[in-house]
């Protein structure tokens, strides 16, 4: 059984004055992210802004980061798309790189029905059997949410094991749970639902607060794990307010506005997304001092 562990963080992507990747500082922040909490580093993912992300650039940064975290973190490709073909393109490429998984986002935009959905995904899984694969349902970016009776089935599929879920809805996180063998994986896909989703069965979180305060997130779910529930609880209080900042808008303006506050150079956004505004700067900066990641 793959083991992914229990805090993936969802990586951003760095990008220099020019809007280049900056591949320096990709390396850099993949070796801090393994050094402070993270078991494995999605590559490519919403957080790494994908979509405006060239097919040379996502090699090469898989490549950058599988060299940067050897031995200390798995990587995970983004390889997801709302277009079957591609997806299972990408696919096949980023295995030949020897990454350790791939994440599927649900398809968007086309919206397919859940035996499309089940089809896509089984489609994927057969052209690299031998790649473990993460499904992902962030109904919010996609605007079609794949059902736990979806879920149930693509959880036969040998090496599709387990789920980033980020519908928010517990309930749904709990249908799976109960209809999933115990080996296939739920992450959470939102920071401020981990503790929560920890209790109905998830394995950990597909994070980006993870970014910032890694450690304390590992910290969080083996304290769950070992029955220290009080200890956990502090902790997610404690981070609360970071988790819900960092959301302020549209994921990953607010991050990477933060972690530029604590000096890392990883640019602006591509086009379309833009700078946090000044009025959320400030109260980010007002939580990050509280939270001591910055002075």
């Amino acid at each position: 059984m793959i083991n992914f562990g229990r805090v993936i963080t969802a990586m951003i992507t760095p990008f220099d004055e020019n809007g280049a990747v900056n591949y320096s500082v990709v390396e850099k922040l993949a070796a801090n992210l393994a050094e402070n909490g993270s078991d494995s580093i999605v590559v490519c993912g919403t957080t790494g802004e994908s979509p405006t992300l060239t097919w040379s650039e996502e090699y090469q940064l898989f490549k950058v980061v599988k060299a940067a975290v050897s031995g200390k973190a798995k990587v995970i490709a983004g390889t997801g798309s709302n277009s079957s073909d591609e997806a299972i393109e990408a696919t096949k490429q980023a295995a030949k790189l020897d990454v350790d998984g791939s994440l599927q986002v649900v398809p968007y935009y086309n919206k397919p029905p859940q035996s499309g959905l089940y089809c896509h995904y089984e489609a994927i899984a057969k052209s690299c059997p031998d790649l473990p694969i993460l499904l992902y349902n962030v109904p919010s970016r996609t605007s079609q949410n794949l059902l736990p009776e979806t879920v149930a089935k693509l959880a036969k599929i040998p090496n599709i094991v387990g789920i980033k879920e980020a519908s928010g809805n517990i309930d749904q996180a709990s249908q799976i749970r109960a209809t999933t063998p115990k080996e296939f994986t739920i992450y959470s896909g939102d920071d401020s639902l981990t503790l929560p989703l920890l209790a109905v069965g998830a394995t950990g979180v597909v994070s980006i607060a993870s970014h910032l305060v890694g450690n304390q997130i590992q910290e969080m779910i083996q304290a769950f794990e070992s029955g220290k529930n009080q200890l956990a609880t502090q902790i997610h209080v404690e981070l609360f307010p970071l988790f819900k900042v960092l959301f302020c808008t549209t994921n990953p303006i607010p991050l990477k506005a933060a972690l530029k506050m604590q000096g890392w150079q990883v640019g602006s956004p591509r086009l379309p997304l833009t700078e946090l505004p000044e009025e959320l700067l400030e109260n980010l900066e007002l939580i990050m001092k509280q939270s001591s990641l910055i002075k």
